[in-house]
């Protein structure tokens, strides 16, 4: 280990090696460990940010009824052996449903 201080990054301004050069070894410690942690927490915002853009976004079907909403699903139901469709939303706290058609099974 060397008896002179390190040298800053050249991306330090004056007000920051000011400060650290101030600073006790607790007080460095804790900056180091908030550092790494706020490193870790941008690049993680990064990432999540950069996997948003990439996500596709999916397309509305073409039989999409106009007082249905966008968020809706396709959910089957059997009845008797005879299978129907029925778009399904929630709205609150009720679950909203719209016959949509019977399967056919080709599908």
């Amino acid at each position: 280990m060397s008896y002179e201080p390190p040298t800053p990054p050249a991306t330090f301004t004056t007000e920051i090696v000011n400060t650290l050069n101030e600073s006790d070894p607790e007080q460095l410690r804790d900056v180091a460990t908030y550092a790494e942690a706020l490193a870790e927490h941008k690049e993680r915002e990064a990432r999540l940010e950069e996997s948003a853009d990439q996500e596709e976004v999916e397309e509305l079907p073409d039989d999409l009824p106009d007082d249905v909403p966008a968020k809706a699903t396709v959910t089957i139901k059997e009845i008797n052996d005879n299978r129907y469709s029925y778009w399904q939303w929630r709205e609150g706290e009720k679950i909203r449903s719209q016959y949509k058609g019977p399967v056919n099974p080709d599908e």
